[in-house]
């Protein structure tokens, strides 16, 4: 950043919270992918591997409901701009190691504003929905690792998470 000192955006000099003016921006293209992931027992994630939840189709369920939370987050998250999406994918994927299930968000725009809080929503809300549709199962799932892997495009450029395996 030339200069300027690193602050949160969102307050003005009063100390207000405020919805960033975006308008002189440029259209670029933005993208941003996040991960999350819910740790449960082995017996679990069999139970959701082979299709045995009592709520139905876990994976199937939770992909929508990231998609579909993604598309929702300016109605979530106070100053978050509404957003014209062109892509939104999200990827759940077994993970022996936790046991459990890794979610994987990546949002895409062309517009003035970012997208990474539209990546970390659908992260969230498919965890969340992985949790409701198990829960009946296993009531001490967890859920965590939740934050943002990568961002392109935009005034302040490019982030990787420094831990980002991919």
């Amino acid at each position: 950043m030339s200069g300027e000192k690193p602050g949160l955006t969102h307050i003005d000099a009063s100390g207000e919270a405020h919805m960033v003016d975006v308008g002189g921006k440029a259209d670029t293209v933005r993208v941003a992918t996040a991960e999350g992931h819910v740790k449960m027992a082995a017996q679990t994630l069999r139970l959701i591997r082979e299709g045995n939840a009592k709520k139905g189709d876990v994976i199937g369920t939770a992909r929508l409901a990231g998609i579909m939370a993604a598309k929702q987050t300016s109605s979530l998250i106070p100053l978050c701009h509404p957003l014209m999406l062109t892509k939104v994918s999200v990827e759940i994927e077994e993970d022996i190691a936790l046991p459990g299930l890794r979610v994987i968000a990546t949002a895409k725009l062309t517009g003035k504003t970012g997208v990474e809080m539209e990546a970390l929503t659908a992260v969230s809300v498919a965890c969340l929905t992985i949790y409701d549709m198990a829960k009946a199962a296993d009531k001490a799932m967890e859920i965590g690792g939740i934050r943002l892997l990568e961002k392109s495009g935009g005034k302040s450029g490019d982030f990787r998470h420094p831990e980002a395996g991919r």
